[in-house]
């Protein structure tokens, strides 16, 4: 390949040598420099590539990409870019032969509801019969491979690499968690999405190495509505409206609200021993009786978005309600059957609002008795120990704390951590660490 391929839809400077260049392989990672490679150079939170152009051409690179005044070997070219990772998303796309442009891309933001609704989709149009990829916080799921995800929205290299298997083997979509961080680093830059959507916003990922404000939080999920050809939007979050700001793409609203274009009513809590759930009507632009085995007015909401996005493939009705009706996301409200006596579920809710979420809907089914075990995580802050402490201990009839994933701290120190936010309740707790 020779490397002028890569930048044919970028914009950049040629600093030195030729882009006429044969290269072997598009690399960001100083570790995988071979003889032949192209080398991009990010400037990342912990390590800056740049450091690392005399190392790329004593391993043999021919070229490299740079976003700063670096000196380089005579024997080298360079390119520059304004900015590096940017170039690598559109070398990507180059390099692995622009596979998003042979797949519908579906694009999901949000604080919450982006897993569960990625897997409700995938499974309704595998359903459908159209042979859908997802790239998510869980796993990457490429036909039978499932690769266990370190990002929720990967790197753009690696985003690019899924796409083209996916392509290999026969997928005709992919839906995929779009999250801020990724958008901020440009890792989805160049991919015209087919839909985005967005679930709803919070303050969260706010601080030193991730956004610096609320406001930067928002406007980096708002990037999605200014590469996507078809928006679909929560009409019943406040931040809705600025989220549209600027965007380029028609937009389709789903909710709980008048406003919105798919809308749910007449929702009704299903309670039976060892199950909860709910039903509801979808009327607007759907007309459909809705039944879930998952509980709350956030999985109204997953549902909602999931049916919204659907309607733009041919899918059956039938076979939309029954895979609703059966749809399972690992470690998202996940019921285990173990008795009919008690009702057994397992979320991922790893902060006060998550927890917060989970405990009051479970309430709204008003059980005998509801007891909350859960533990967090080391290396973390501890503020979010003593809230969900706190959370757990109004909330609940009975706590059981215990450890989760200690790293360097002291598991039982960690469990103090939460004791001291259930003790500013009147909540009853035990402790068992192991």
């Amino acid at each position: 390949m020779i490397l002028k391929e890569l930048l044919e839809r970028s914009e950049y400077t040629l600093v030195q040598g030729s882009e006429d260049v044969e290269i072997s392989t598009l690399v960001y990672d100083s570790r995988k420099i071979e003889k032949g490679s192209v080398f991009v150079c990010i400037s990342g939170a912990a390590f800056d590539g740049h450091k690392f152009v005399a190392q790329a051409a004593e391993l043999g690179a021919v070229a490299v990409v740079v976003e700063k005044d670096v000196e380089v070997p005579e024997n080298l070219t360079v390119i520059k870019f304004d900015n590096t990772r940017l170039a690598l998303a559109e070398m990507s796309a180059a390099y692995f032969g622009y596979p998003a442009e042979e797949l519908t891309t579906i694009g999901i933001t949000g604080t919450k509801g982006k897993t569960t609704t990625t897997y409700m989709i995938r499974a309704v149009l595998e359903h459908a019969g159209q042979k859908t990829g997802l790239i998510g916080t869980i796993e990457a799921i490429i036909g039978e491979k499932k690769i266990p995800a370190a990002n929720t929205t990967p790197e753009s290299y690696t985003i690019h690499q899924y796409f083209a298997e996916m392509v290999k083997e026969g997928c005709d979509c992919v839906v995929m968690e779009v999250s801020s961080q990724g958008l901020k680093l440009d890792r989805t830059a160049g991919i015209m999405f087919d839909i985005g959507v967005f679930t709803n916003l919070e303050p969260d990922h706010i601080g030193p190495n991730e956004h610096e404000s609320f406001e930067d939080y928002l406007n980096c999920k708002a990037k999605l509505f200014k590469q996507c050809k078809v928006g679909i939007v929560n009409a019943d979050d406040k931040h809705t409206q600025d989220i549209l700001r600027g965007a380029i793409c028609k937009v389709e609203s789903y909710g709980i609200g008048d406003n919105a274009d798919i809308k749910a009513e007449n929702i009704e809590l299903l309670h039976e021993p060892g199950k909860i759930g709910l039903t509801y009507d979808c009327t607007g632009l759907v007309n459909m009786k809705v039944e879930l085995n998952l509980p709350g007015k956030f999985s109204v909401y997953n549902s909602l978005c999931a049916i919204a996005i659907t309607r733009h493939f041919d899918v059956d009705e039938e076979a939309l309600k029954e895979t609703l009706k059966h749809v399972k996301v690992k470690g998202r409200i996940e019921l285990v059957k173990v008795s009919d006596d008690f009702t057994l579920m397992i979320d991922y809710a790893h902060n006060a609002m998550a927890l917060e979420s989970i405990l009051t809907t479970l309430k709204e089914y008003h059980p005998h008795r509801l007891v909350c075990l859960f533990g967090c995580g080391g290396n973390r802050s501890k503020e979010r120990r003593y809230e969900m402490g706190e959370v757990s201990g109004k909330l609940a009839d009975l706590t059981i704390i215990t450890s989760d994933n200690p790293r360097f701290e002291e598991p039982l120190a960690i469990m103090e951590d939460i004791k001291t936010g259930i003790n500013r309740t009147t909540g009853k707790h035990i402790d068992i660490a192991d």
